[in-house]
């Protein structure tokens, strides 16, 4: 017999079923509460309420743990290539070697970019932020590409749109970034991989390609599978909840990206820099501002130390933090604010304060060090966390749909107000 739980509403007594996930997660499911008792549930940030069942992605805030389709981060950061884990995550298993050969081939089909795309770039405002250009232009590619419109696609239609996206989605970075520069673009190789072909279009040009350490591109490889998913967080469920309505995956994701673009989500590894520029500018007094994190009336706030749901080390901080020290020391990178971005580091890991309040640095932190040591303007970093957060948001659109879940439509308390007579404009 399963588990229940029990509500009692003015002496009636409800029963609810006790859910138990995979990994022993406890769920109440009160989906049938509003029809059998006029109730709804209240949890302002949905910090409490498990909005869908996913086969995707499990992770445990309190032990550190985080894996996908039952493989553990640290395996796939170790042993996989960023499409292998794409096409996990999309597809659910871990492609054979055919089936891996074909997921390049058709992706690397799809990197070239319509030409009329470009007419965007020339309308946007030179100094417009990046994560606004990316978000038009995914958005865009549903009016280059209209048979994705149909919410009825067969698997086939579906699974050209998903290829479609991932290939075209490096190129469109890539092309942001050079508008930011006032650069050419640089086009996609034939003969390049995923990793390197990206990069080479960020860094190289037209007719000089460039070749990078191996360092480098395996830092870049990390990052994105680290990002790749990370289970119903703020844009991962503005996609699922956007695709709900049969919105098309271009949509979805461009909706995804506007939710990423936030500070408390994506854009906190633009923030650590732009911290670390600002500790910098005040004279580089790291202490200073350790003491100032402590300060309750202090409202600085140390950026890239903690996590919302790890509650010990980010798994991903652990991995990352190896490849940060292996660029670093291999690009020999002069820059006074990587510097005080060691010496943030180790001066928090050893603070009792800190330790004692489980701050470590996160993903964020490192990722952001990389980022500008690899030499890319901060605007550019929440931008490319969103590359490596597509095959996630694919996955999870991909898995909304398969399961045929309703459209989202949350349910709130109102409290304002009530009965008002209505007083004609000239009497006012």
């Amino acid at each position: 017999m399963s588990d229940t739980a029990s509500i009692t509403l003015n002496g009636n007594t409800l029963e609810l079923p006790v859910l138990t996930g995979t990994e022993g997660e406890k769920a109440i499911d009160i989906s049938k509460l509003r029809d059998q008792t006029g109730h709804i549930t209240l949890d302002p940030g949905y910090k409490n309420t498990g909005a869908t069942k996913s086969a995707i992605t499990f992770l445990d805030g309190e032990k550190g743990i985080l894996k996908h389709r039952g493989y553990s981060i640290e395996d796939l950061a170790e042993k996989s290539t960023f499409l292998e884990v794409a096409y996990l995550l999309i597809y659910g298993d871990l492609p054979s070697k055919e089936t891996l050969a074909k997921f390049r081939s058709d992706i690397k089909g799809q990197m070239m970019v319509h030409e009329d795309m470009k007419n965007f770039f020339a309308g946007f405002p030179s100094k417009s932020h990046p994560m606004g250009q990316l978000s038009c232009l995914v958005g865009a590619l549903s009016a280059f590409y209209p048979e994705s419109l149909n919410p009825n696609q067969s698997q086939e239609e579906e699974d050209k749109t998903i290829i479609n996206l991932l290939g075209k989605m490096p190129t469109i970075v890539s092309w942001i970034q050079k508008k930011s520069l006032g650069h050419p673009v640089v086009y996609p190789k034939k003969d390049f991989g995923y990793i390197d072909n990206f990069m080479n279009m960020i860094f190289g040009e037209a007719n000089a390609d460039k070749v990078f350490d191996d360092a480098v591109l395996d830092a870049m490889r990390i990052l994105l599978i680290l990002h790749a998913d990370h289970e119903q967080n703020c844009s991962t469920s503005t996609v699922r909840i956007v695709g709900s309505s049969n919105a098309n995956l271009y949509a979805s994701i461009s909706a995804g990206i506007n939710a990423l673009w936030g500070p408390l989500h994506g854009g906190a590894n633009q923030a650590v820099i732009e911290m670390l520029e600002d500790i910098k500018n005040d004279g580089g007094g790291v202490e200073k501002y350790l003491a100032k994190a402590k300060d309750k009336n202090d409202p600085f706030r140390l950026m890239g130390f903690g996590h919302r749901v790890y509650k010990n080390f980010d798994p991903r901080a652990k991995i990352i933090k190896k490849a940060c020290d292996d660029v670093l020391a291999k690009l020999g990178v002069n820059d006074p604010v990587l510097e005080i971005a060691k010496g943030l580091e180790q001066a928090a890991l050893n603070d009792q304060y800190f330790i004692d309040r489980k701050l470590y640095p996160n993903v964020d932190f490192y990722s952001g060090i990389i980022y500008r040591a690899l030499g890319f303007n901060s605007e550019m970093f929440t931008v490319l966390f969103a590359l490596g957060r597509l095959p996630g948001w694919i996955a999870q659109w991909k898995e909304m749909r398969d399961n045929k879940e309703p459209i989202g439509r949350p349910r709130q308390l109102y409290i304002g107000e009530v009965d008002r007579v209505y007083i004609p404009l000239e009497e006012r």
